[in-house]
């Protein structure tokens, strides 16, 4: 018989306080344990629950509450809050508060019916035609509560009776609504069922992670190989989670944060058996393209879960054998492809034993991934003499950070050093005898993290690796490794010299797999054949033949002229379309971006038409000769109205959160005061009484330490961003591609037109807010597929989202022709990124590789110098405005003392540009006076910040040469060729009603 009491645990402890409790919360009769929660633990357990599994449900209650949200007297009047009254939710990292005004019109009744309603239709039954009392299926009804239970609600905010977005951030404590009641029963949910399965009813902390990441993702030739090598370390991140989720269910995992991922979805459908209707609204489950979401990397490589303290070196052990399976059977597979790719036809059955490649991909990859972890149990902090798990003992839990923190046995260090501490571990007290605070294991958690990091640090440290020898040719991409082959004889030679070698016949009959000349290894050929076992998986999921594209740097060179083609020109190509058309069999279709797909539907034949125009141009370019001009690029360049050349520079960019491991530890530089917790409310009531104790004075004026709800806030803010923002920014207000995006790391391609106004409004959207300068409305109704920023919230498509407000990004990006080798460029991507970080942070870096070979590095902060660069090449690019404005100015630069002021240099500026506007109606629709006084201003504030001059970090550049640098920047994105009203009508960034 299945012993079901792990998940009747923890499904009680999902339900032990209501989902509508800040909406009812002194508003019903009822206490609120006794409204929806009540009837549903009648309706699943029949009232008849097992006095432990209450027991372990209500230590799990008080620890999540006080690892969560300081505590309050229960009985004080002054802490009684009717929330609906004064609606404010509060957010997590920066303490700002978003009101909502009033709630008082919501109707108790019909809230608690529709939420009572959503709820029994989540009970999943062994036998569907089973009647309402006659059996649970816990697991799968602990796994659809899990998934589904924030889900309720309508975005019309005219019916009082439907909460709409609000439902998924409605707050545990209406006292300090900075967190969501799912985030507390998440945190329940994982603590009872710790305590259930542990046998001495104790919980650890797990954290866990795989590598290498950076030299994995690198190894990479083409776009395809990029997206590849981070969707499969996505992918084992998540195997590798799931011996998690399915041994303790996925709200185990305190970050990432699981839910709505749509691998995690998809297992949920696929292999727990959720029923398929309920995800039918899910965008995974339409997209017959490589724009499904299941495409995107959105899992990052580590994850940190609540386990029993008994059970983390099993746990491990497990997740080592998942990995290390599921890889061997992938690399099985990949063979099998090649094999099949190279045209071999070898019976299945003998492979292993006759084939060498198949010895040769399991020696490669044994070893692969790394996998560190560490575990600190929280048995740590409890008292040796007393079974009760609500005191505390720091004794042995000092001990245990000591080494980790350079101190003596015994000596407290790091959370238990803090002033924090000194002020939470004693209670406080009331006149009337209340107490304020009364510290439980919960209250460590801060200390238990850290401990756990610093020990995951100190495993990491230690790279134990397996030796393998290698004799013959190495991979022709790393170098590190044999390339795979059925006869070892061949990898004595050199494979340029043979002809008869697998990767020669997979280049020669299946050019998508391998370029002429390229031999690779185990780990570079899985990475090659991932994508298209990975598009055939998901066709699987979905019922439908899923088509992999891949925008060739070419074709998003070119992309903003096509989509200007398509949308203003297309009708007067007849000349183009009869020249494609008539090379149809000769030429190859490449893929076009999203946001062409999505614009242009109604022009399907053009948009036929247009696929084909980066393969013509290829192949007329590479037969053109003096003595014979191509015709077809004439037609082509007349069609796109381009006069003198074709656009042929691309744009790459990586964007990358600042300073996220002192986010997630809670560095104080990073958190917020507990006073801003509160409720306004509930805040004055505390100054009130701080007036006349100390204690509570200093406690109000104390940074909080981190909290799980603190870790499960940027989690599900990442996860959205990834999931959701990212893509619409890119793909579909710009004309890009998201090669990867993974929490806070965006690794994305577009047109050069496009690069600063993506950069700036995914900088924005990353912390929930408008541009500088910006004023706008929260929207009463959100327009479909717009995206609004403001209070550290983004809403698109109905979908409320917390963003990581106060947080910073800095982002690279790299400006190359599209012959570049990208190699080269990802390098100085690279390179671009870590000199925005070394340089402050905060700010993007901008490298253009001319074809020349000469290069221009910018490096800015956002806000008003990207608005500026912007701004400039708007100007510049205005018709009646010579490229001598900044030729000239450039001049006159260079016998300029370094220190002029911005009173010398405003004018200065002014008067170069004015004398190259052949036409005085710019003036008026350009204040040049302005621009050139802001530029003055921006150059004299760059004292002492200014960019790097080369791809090192130590050559520091004068003001005025960092001015030069700006205007040739602005002057080289506003050519004619890369810069048109559309482009600009199409940018996404700023917007006057996004904030």
């Amino acid at each position: 018989m299945i012993d079901n009491t792990l998940w009747q645990t923890k499904l009680h402890a999902r339900l032990h306080d209501p989902a509508e409790k800040a909406l009812v919360l002194f508003r019903d009769p009822s206490d609120h344990e006794e409204g929806t929660s009540r009837t549903l633990h009648s309706i699943l357990f029949k009232d008849d629950i097992p006095r432990k599994v209450r027991r372990f449900v209500k230590w799990a209650d008080w620890w999540a509450s006080a690892a969560d949200r300081p505590r309050l007297p229960k009985n004080a009047p002054w802490a009684q809050l009717r929330w609906t009254k004064n609606p404010i939710l509060i957010h997590p990292l920066t303490g700002s508060t978003f009101d909502l005004h009033t709630l008082v019109d919501t109707e108790i009744a019909d809230v608690e019916a529709r939420s009572l309603t959503h709820f029994e239709r989540l009970i999943v039954r062994p036998n569907s035609n089973d009647s309402l009392f006659q059996g649970v299926d816990w697991q799968k009804t602990l796994l659809a509560f899990w998934r589904f239970s924030p889900d309720l609600g309508s975005s019309d905010e005219e019916d009082h009776g439907r909460i709409g977005v609000l439902w998924q951030h409605l707050p545990a404590d209406t006292r300090c609504p900075d967190h969501s009641i799912w985030d507390h029963l998440d945190l329940t949910s994982a603590f009872a069922g710790a305590f259930e399965a542990d046998e001495n009813h104790q919980a650890a902390l797990l954290a866990l992670s795989i590598g290498p990441v950076q030299p994995f993702i690198a190894a990479s030739r083409s776009t395809s190989d990029l997206w590849a090598g981070s969707h499969l370390l996505a992918r084992l991140s998540w195997e590798a989670m799931r011996v998690i989720c399915e041994s303790l269910g996925p709200d185990a995992i305190l970050f990432p944060k699981l839910r709505g991922v749509p691998q995690v979805d998809l297992w949920l459908r696929d292999t727990c058996r959720l029923p398929h209707k309920w995800f039918n609204d899910c965008r995974w489950t339409k997209g017959a393209t490589d724009t499904n979401p299941l495409f995107a990397a959105a899992l990052p490589n580590r994850f940190v879960a609540i386990v029993p303290a008994d059970a983390p070196a099993e746990l491990a052990t497990r997740i080592k054998r998942r990995l290390r399976t599921w890889l061997g059977q992938l690399g099985k597979r990949v063979v099998d492809q090649l094999l099949r790719a190279g045209g071999l036809t070898e019976d299945r059955a003998r492979r292993d034993e006759s084939v060498h490649a198949y010895r040769q991909m399991r020696e490669q990859i044994r070893g692969f991934p790394e996998l560190h972890w560490a575990s600190v149990p929280f048995s740590l902090v409890l008292p040796r003499s007393k079974s009760s798990q609500t005191h505390v003992d720091t004794v042995r839990l000092s001990e245990a950070m000591a080494p980790f923190f350079g101190v003596d046995s015994g000596e407290r260090s790091g959370f238990l050093q803090s002033e924090a501490w000194e002020i939470l571990q004693q209670e406080i007290r009331w006149d009337d005898d209340t107490t304020f605070y009364l510290p439980n294991p919960g209250v460590l958690y801060p200390a238990i993290y850290d401990l756990s990091e610093r020990v995951l640090a100190a495993a990491k440290s230690v790279r134990p690796f397996e030796q393998t020898q290698q004799y013959g040719w190495r991979c022709s991409l790393t170098g590190e490794t044999e390339w795979l082959t059925t006869d070892p004889s061949q990898l004595m030679r050199s494979y340029s010299k043979q002809k008869d070698t697998l990767w020669y016949q997979i280049a020669k009959k299946t050019p998508a797999l391998a370029k002429p000349g390229e031999h690779l290894g185990a780990l570079p050929s899985i990475k090659r054949v991932w994508p298209k076992l990975f598009a055939d998986e998901v066709g699987r999921a979905i019922g439908q033949t899923v088509n992999r594209f891949v925008v060739s740097t070419h074709t998003m060179a070119l992309a903003s002229n096509i989509d200007e083609w398509l949308e203003f020109g297309s009708n007067g190509s007849k000349e183009l379309c009869e020249t494609i058309e008539s090379q149809f069999p000769t030429l190859l279709a490449t893929a076009l971006p999203r946001r062409i797909a999505s614009r242009h539907g109604m022009k399907e034949s053009f948009r036929r038409i247009a696929k084909y125009i980066p393969s013509l141009l290829e192949r007329v370019r590479e037969e053109k000769t003096d003595a014979q001009p191509q015709g077809e690029e004439r037609i082509i360049k007349k069609s796109l109205g381009v006069n003198d050349r074709l656009e042929n520079y691309y744009a790459i960019m990586l964007m990358d959160g600042d300073n996220m491991g002192r986010i997630l530890s809670g560095d104080p530089a990073s958190a917020i005061k507990y006073k801003d917790s509160f409720h306004p409310n509930v805040k004055e009531s505390l100054h009130k009484l701080a007036a006349n104790s100390p204690k509570i004075a200093r406690f109000l004026e104390e940074k909080r330490a981190v909290s799980p709800n603190r870790h499960l806030a940027i989690s599900s803010a990442l996860s959205d961003f990834a999931l959701y923002v990212v893509p619409h920014v890119i793909e579909e207000e710009h004309l890009g591609r998201v090669l990867y995006a993974g929490g806070d790391d965006v690794l994305a391609m577009l047109p050069a037109a496009d690069l600063l106004p993506a950069m700036g409004r995914l900088r924005y959207a990353y912390s929930g807010t408008g541009s500088v300068g910006n004023i706008g409305t929260w929207p009463k109704a959100n327009r479909q597929n717009d995206l609004f920023c403001k209070y550290g919230f983004a809403l698109l498509n109905g979908r409320l989202m917390r963003m990581m407000h106060g947080a910073t990004a800095s982002c690279g990006a790299v400006i190359a022709h599209y012959q570049t080798p990208l190699r080269v460029v990802l390098q100085e991507l690279r390179a671009s990124e870590q000199r925005a970080k070394h340089l402050g942070r905060n700010r993007f870096s901008l490298t253009v590789m001319k074809r020349s070979g000469s290069c221009l590095v910018l490096t800015a902060g956002w806000g008003n110098p990207l608005a500026l660069l912007l701004d400039l090449r708007d100007f510049l690019s205005e018709p009646a405005v010579s490229r001598r404005a900044v030729y000239n100015t450039l001049v006159w630069l260079r016998d300029l003392a370094d220190d002029a002021d911005s009173d010398m240099l405003g004018p200065m500026i002014e008067y170069q540009f004015r004398r190259h506007i052949a036409d005085q109606r710019v003036m008026e629709k350009r204040d040049v006076s302005c621009l050139a006084n802001r530029l003055a201003d921006l150059t004299v504030s760059q004292k002492g910040k200014c960019g790097s001059a080369g791809q090192g970090h130590q050559a520091s550049v004068s003001r005025l040469q960092w001015l030069e640098t700006f205007l040739v920047v602005a002057e080289f994105l506003a050519r004619d060729v890369r810069t048109s009203s559309f482009c600009h009508q199409r940018s996404g960034w700023p917007h006057t009603d996004e904030v």
